[in-house]
Parts: C-alpha cells; structure tokens; sequence
C-alpha cells in the first residue's frame, strides 16, 4: 500500500487514536488525526483522503450527523467506530453509507485489514482516483426513452460504467450499493430477488453484511426515486416473506448520463 493513501481518522479518545495512527502507519497508510467532529470537516475539506475512519460518539457531534455532511460532499468511504454493539445502529450507520462498521473494542489489525478491504473493493487508489469517484464525467450515449413523463423526460436511465442513475432528468445521487441495488432489480423488471440474492450479486462480503442490510439500503433507494418522481408511486415493490422487485414497466434504458 503506498504510502500516499491518505486516512482520515476522527476519533475524540487519545489512547484509541494513537493506537489507530500507528497501526495505520506501521502498514504504509499515511494517516491524520482530528479529535471533533468540526475539525474533521475542517481537514477534509483542505486535503484528499482516501478513507475516513469515524467515531460515532464524538463530543461535539454525531458520527452519524457527520456522516451525513461528508456524504452530501463525496462518495469518500467511511469506516465507523462506535461503543454500541446494537444491530439498530450497525445499519443506521450502513443506511446513511457507511462501507463497515467496528465496534470497540477492537484489534487495531482488524482495522487495518477492514481498511484494506474497503479500499480493495472501492478501487480508491489515491487522489486520482478519488477525484473521479466524487466528479465522474458522463455523456449520454443511448436516446431511448423508457416511461416518458409529461415533459417527455427519460423515466429511468442508468449509467453502469459511471454508476449514475436518472429519473426524468434529475440525478439520484446514490451510494455505490443503491446503485448496484437498482442496477440488480433493474436487470429483470418485474422479477422478485431474495434478499440473499441481493446481498450475493451486491455486497463483495455478503457473509460478513447483517441481515437488513438490504431492508436498510431499499428504504434510501426508494426515498430518492420518491422524491424525484412522488406521483409514480413506488418504483420498488415489497414481497412479503420473498424479497424485492422492480415494478415491471419501469425498467432503465442503458446508456450514459450527460
């Protein structure tokens, strides 16, 4: 791992700190600590990180708040470290796109390796890659228009190669796992998955992922598609005791999004 792989850690208990910044040193990663939540913010913003590693119980804020304001800037990945062990908060902080979640106390050799993993599958490789991450440049290359609205906008358009998806011209903004999430259902409109199916084709670990995990995710992905397209009515639809499908007619043209 080059030495230039930034990490992020915001962690407000000195001893847990430093035991993470000489992990994190000692295999190659070049880490910066910040102890409050305003800090953190403070120095993402003055430099490129590849990683965050984030404490939930910060003194002057909620991990969870702050995993909120980075997501609203960049598709960053954010490890969690938190006290509480309660399955609830494991998937609020997976709901708000968290990429794992450690709960302490913890082997600083499990942090690193999470830390490897993360970045392994997240194919973040510096500021480079980082960059194009949080800013992809997209061009539409079909014109086919599937489930016109009103002003004849494109219902559903997604981008596989930019992980972008459109509803009736209006960006979704979605994590990495809402997307593949839409992309899987999308794949077969009308066709129900089981939520094992879906952790299988969507998660790199699904052994290692909680069971609502993907309950967790659906309930975002369907919050934007709502919120772009409220008078559509649900684009997801629940089958109790078998999983999820996408409602049969909405299903996306290929393509890429200008």
């Amino acid at each position: 791992m080059s030495t230039a792989t930034r990490v992020l850690v915001i962690e407000d208990e000195p001893a847990i700190a430093d035991t993470l910044v000489y992990a994190l040193r000692s295999e190659g990663f070049a880490p910066e600590w910040c102890a409050t939540g305003r800090d953190g913010l403070v120095a993402f913003a003055g430099g490129v990180f590849s990683l965050v590693i984030l404490d939930v119980g910060l003194p002057d804020m909620s991990g969870f708040d702050l995993c909120r304001e980075l997501r609203a800037r960049t598709a960053v990945p954010v490890l969690f470290l938190t006290a509480r062990s309660s399955e609830i908060d494991r998937v609020v902080g997976l709901e708000l796109g968290g990429d794992d979640y450690v709960t302490k106390p913890f082997s600083p050799r499990e942090v690193t390796a999470r830390v490897r993993a993360i970045l392994r599958r997240t194919q973040v490789q510096g500021p480079a890659a980082a960059a194009r991450d949080a800013e992809p440049v997209c061009h539409l290359l079909s014109d086919k228009k599937v489930g016109e609205g009103a002003a004849g906008e494109r219902a559903l358009l997604i981008d596989a190669e930019c992980r972008e998806a459109v509803v009736r011209g209006v960006r979704l903004g979605l994590t990495r796992y809402e997307f593949r999430l839409l992309a899987v259902l999308n794949s077969r409109p009308g066709r129900v998955w089981s939520r094992d199916e879906l952790m299988t084709r969507v998660w790199e670990d699904p052994g290692a992922s909680l069971d609502r995990t993907v309950d967790a995710h659906i309930k975002t992905l369907r919050g934007k598609l709502r919120a772009v397209a409220v008078e559509a009515g649900e684009w997801i639809q629940t089958h109790r005791g078998e999983g999820y499908s996408l409602r049969a007619g909405s299903g996306a043209s290929a393509g890429r999004v200008s």
